[in-house]
């Protein structure tokens, strides 16, 4: 949407600072509730419980409700504890919140009383009662998301009032364009979308590239499975993607940008629309912003839905009207992009760190992070981790921190085997590997990369060779196809992961495997096919053995490739009470009441109903794997020069 604006509310930096002192202001001896209303929260009902808060306040007395300021606030980023309220100025945090809860919340809210019973307890009858002591936050670094628990994503005025645009009046009034690139350039911002790229380097290429227009671009195509920080980012604080983007449009010399948001993200889209439409009322974009003699304008761009459509030249000609598909990249889109106009391309991420550079200098946010990867990393924490959700930590924090202080460890006290950071075009890293430092050189030299921030964990439950079938088939499936070297090397790399899944793998698939991922990293068109490879040449590394159980010994030692399980009832343990036959649904259970049942395999279609009905004190139905188990348990074997264990 352009921007059309009339009368300014903003018409300089010194009317903007006033009115963030007025609205500031306006807060003292208030009491607020903030309710998360990220997508996670809304699925377990936060909008219902924002509801009958509003109306249980409406009932208490007037005097009473000017108290208290009611907001609907982003992400919290607990994802696993939601819905989350906290109450300010205490930073009181409640977690799980149901709507039976509400009543008592308002009373004691009202008389400064805690709900003892909504607190964080760590397992040990210790509470916490606010929401920077909780362990998933306290060992987190929060900047970038800092805000998202304390705006109403809606409202300018929010923004505005815990210093929004302030770091875009700095730059119009107190730099020119050429400090505003030389701090970025100066803080080594890295693209925080996966490549890494630094991207003061990149503005400058765009900036000194002659040309009647440039463009400035949010890439908001976030389509790795469990990634979800772009959309917490545009639903929770949209207007600090938007002032890292005019800002970085005034450095550069573009007068137009676009922020390119995938077509599932309706609530992202419908805040970030309404973040540009205040922002042009308030005289923040459009013509003139701040009296500065800066014009610049911003149109949202729903992408299409496919996967391919995050790399940059993609995405461009999604833009453009054409199918989003890659092109040649002899010429970079810096130099020559939309409409083969110079065009600066970043993740929303990366334009959210902007305002806070020039706000505090590149100096305060080197001294954050590493030297090669400074600043913070926004990732989703997923998988077989306790504290599931969106974390903020200082880049070169150990994998073990991140997994076992913020995550809590691992689920059911199994055992951590291997974490998959960068979407599916990453790798995996092992468990040997836990404490390493995560920054962008780092996760590279072990074979994986940071992408944009997704990070899967797993245990022991986990078949590595499932895992790189599963992320093959992702990429296949979203391939575009243009280039013979991914749209063939992903489809035969399926090819031989299908077979060793079943039971019928050779012994030269692993080198096949091998050649496959070199040729497509050399030869691939873009990074989709260049990347694809990272999960089979990182599991073939760290868990070769897993491999050659499954060719060797037909054998899953996870038992999750069903081909090479079967399912047993162990007599000794089966008390004969029939559960699982009467939910069989191809009767493949046979027996006698009393009388210990059996499975006929020969019919079994392997659905694990009957392992979830039988009686956990009994656990009498097991899967079995390969021909050799056995001696795979008790014995290491040595072929051709391979160990296995």
């Amino acid at each position: 949407m352009a921007v059309k604006t009339n009368k300014k509310i903003m018409d300089s930096p010194e009317v903007l600072k006033k009115k963030a002192e007025e609205l500031e202001k306006e807060l003292e001896n208030k009491i607020i509730i903030s309710v998360c209303s990220g997508t996670g929260c809304k699925a377990l009902s936060s909008e219902n419980l924002f509801s009958t808060l509003q109306k249980k306040i409406e009932k208490i007395s007037s005097k009473d409700t000017k108290k208290i300021i009611l907001k609907k606030t982003g992400c919290h980023g607990y994802c696993e504890r939601g819905p989350i309220i906290v109450i300010q100025p205490q930073g009181i945090c409640y977690l799980g919140v149901i709507e039976k809860d509400i009543p008592e919340i308002v009373e004691k809210t009202l008389n400064r009383g805690i709900v003892t019973s909504l607190l964080y307890n760590d397992g040990k009858g210790n509470t916490v009662k606010n929401e920077s002591e909780i362990p998933f936050y306290k060992y987190q670094q929060r900047i970038i998301l800092s805000n998202n628990s304390k705006i109403d994503p809606e409202s300018i005025e929010d923004y505005i009032r815990v210093g929004g645009y302030q770091a875009l009046a700095k730059a119009l009034k107190e730099m020119t364009s050429d400090e505003v690139l030389k701090e970025v350039k100066n803080s080594n911002l890295r693209g925080r979308g996966g490549g890494g790229f630094p991207a003061g380097i990149k503005w400058e290429t765009t900036k000194n590239t002659p040309s009647d227009q440039k463009y400035v671009v949010v890439n908001a195509d976030e389509g790795d499975p469990g990634a979800y920080m772009d959309r917490a980012l545009l639903e929770g604080n949209p207007h600090s993607v938007l002032e890292g983007l005019i800002i970085g449009a005034y450095a550069i010399g573009a007068s137009r940008g676009y922020i390119y948001v995938r077509q599932e993200y309706p609530q992202a889209v419908k805040n970030i629309k309404t973040a540009i439409e205040q922002a042009g009322k308030y005289g923040l974009l459009g013509n003139n912003i701040l009296g500065s003699g800066f014009n610049f304008d911003v149109m949202v761009h729903r992408g299409a839905g496919a996967f391919v459509s995050g790399e940059s030249s993609a995405l461009m000609a999604a833009i453009e009207g054409t199918v989003g598909e890659p092109r040649l990249k002899y010429i970079r889109t810096a130099v020559s992009g939309l409409w083969e106009k110079p065009t600066n391309l970043n993740n929303v991420e990366t334009w959210a760190n902007v305002p806070y550079i020039i706000k505090n200098g590149a100096d305060w946010f080197t001294g954050i992070g590493t030297r090669k990867s400074p600043g913070t990393k926004i990732f989703s924490l997923v998988g077989k981790v306790n504290n599931t959700g969106l974390v903020e930590v200082p880049m070169g924090i150990s994998i073990r921190d991140i997994i076992f202080k913020i995550g809590g460890g691992i689920k059911d006290g199994r055992k951590f085997k291997a974490v998959q950071t960068g979407g599916p075009s990453g790798g995996v890293i092992p468990d040997n590997l836990i404490d390493l430092p995560v920054d962008f050189d780092e996760l590279d030299k072990a074979g994986s990369m940071m992408g944009s921030g997704g990070m899967i964990v797993m245990d022991e439950s986990d078949c590595m060779v499932n895992v790189a079938h599963y992320f093959l088939k992702f990429l296949a499936d979203e391939s575009c196809g243009k280039c013979v070297p991914c749209r063939e090397g992903l489809r035969q790399m399926l090819y031989i992961f299908e077979r060793i899944m079943d039971g019928k793998g050779k012994e030269e698939d692993l080198k096949l495997l091998g050649d496959l991922s070199i040729m497509m990293k050399e030869a691939s068109m873009c990074a989709l096919g260049t990347t694809a490879p990272n999960i089979v040449l990182t599991t073939l590394k760290y868990f070769k053995e897993e491999y050659e159980a499954h060719i060797y010994y037909n054998m899953c030692p996870a038992k999750v490739c069903k081909s090479l399980v079967t399912y047993v009832i162990e007599e000794e343990k089966c008390a004969g009470c029939g559960s699982c036959a009467k939910v069989c649904p191809v009767n493949a259970i046979e027996g006698e009441n009393k009388k210990p049942y059996k499975i006929n395999t020969a019919i079994c279609i392997k659905c694990e109903s009957c392992i979830e009905v039988c009686p956990s004190k009994y656990s009498a139905i097991v899967k079995r794997t390969g021909i050799a188990e056995k001696v795979m348990a008790e014995k290491k074997e040595v072929r051709d020069g391979m160990e296995v264990t």
